[in-house]
């Protein structure tokens, strides 16, 4: 990312500290970095402990600062726990970017319980179980806490094709605006993030195998184009940084008007695909999530 498109002074996160799960590459990383660059101490977590320690040193490389990576499966509540306490240790959070996600499209008709469970398990199961954990700890101390959730348009239209993350995406919508309501009283805000398309190796390989999802350049949005990595940093900064203190409950589409245009969803681009595409389509994810597991298995 560019940092010198980032839009406020620097030291603005100065004595932030603040927790991005899956920040260890795509948009995590790229919030990450941009918390950083303003002067936040920032620990990231996820599942690859190599990958984690490498985005770190690369970012403290570029900007200085303190990056620590921290390997935990958010599925798990009790890793969570031991994550947090650790975190803890050299002072409370300020912030938390629940950033961590799985998808992949698929027929309904085609999707196993193993599979619904893989995406329901990180996305909604994973991301309260930290918001919680941390929320406990904020208001037993008296402290305070932004918390950003990054979601997707579907939370308020459905995607046809991507059924368990727009169910759990939904979900955690209701999450921000309900805490936000619980919790404000406790310093807490809860926000939101809606990205249209911001591409990723993560959301090309699974969302758009062999290009078969469609529209790769975003050709069909409004403004002829995807979303770049430091617009979205900027909108990031904006809710978790001092000034905007009185922005909670919100949902916040960042997408170029593709909601309006389209709904901002998969049905155009895939409901006409056959028995054999899918099939197809099927056997790409499968291979990517090998060569992950694999990946995962050699740290």
């Amino acid at each position: 990312m560019d940092v010198s498109q980032l839009m406020f002074r620097p030291g603005l996160m100065e004595n932030e500290r603040i927790l991005v799960t899956g920040g260890g590459t795509g948009l995590g990383r790229e919030m990450t970095e941009a918390f950083l660059k303003l002067g936040a101490t920032v620990y990231i977590c996820g599942r690859r402990q190599n990958k984690l320690e490498e985005t770190a040193q690369e970012l403290m490389d570029q900007h200085g600062g303190k990056v620590v990576g921290i390997a935990c499966d958010i599925r798990d509540a009790e890793a969570i726990n031991a994550m947090i306490d650790q975190i803890w240790v050299d002072g409370p959070l300020t912030g938390l970017v629940n950033n961590a996600a799985g998808n992949f499209i698929s027929r309904t008709e085609d999707l196993s319980v193993n599979g619904f469970n893989a995406i329901a398990d990180i996305v909604f199961r994973g991301t309260f179980y930290v918001t919680h954990n941390v929320g406990k700890r904020i208001i037993a101390e008296k402290g305070r806490c932004n918390v950003l959730s990054i979601l997707t348009t579907w939370v308020w239209n459905g995607s046809a094709f991507v059924v368990p993350s727009a169910m759990s995406k939904s979900a955690i919508n209701t999450m921000t605006q309900s805490l936000a309501v619980e919790w404000g009283r406790h310093n807490m805000r809860f926000n939101a993030i809606a990205p249209g398309l911001f591409p990723t190796k993560g959301m090309s390989a699974r969302l758009s195998p062999g290009g078969r999802g469609g529209n790769s350049n975003n050709e069909i949005n409004p403004m002829g184009r995807h979303g770049e990595m430091h617009e979205l940093a900027n909108l990031a900064v904006f809710l978790m940084g001092p000034g905007a203190e009185y922005v909670n409950g919100q949902t916040i589409a960042i997408d170029g008007a593709g909601y309006q245009a389209t709904g901002g969803t998969f049905w155009s681009t895939l409901q006409g695909l056959g028995d054999a595409e899918w099939e197809g389509l099927r056997a790409m994810i499968k291979g990517t999530n090998a060569a992950d597991k694999a990946d995962r298995a050699t740290e």
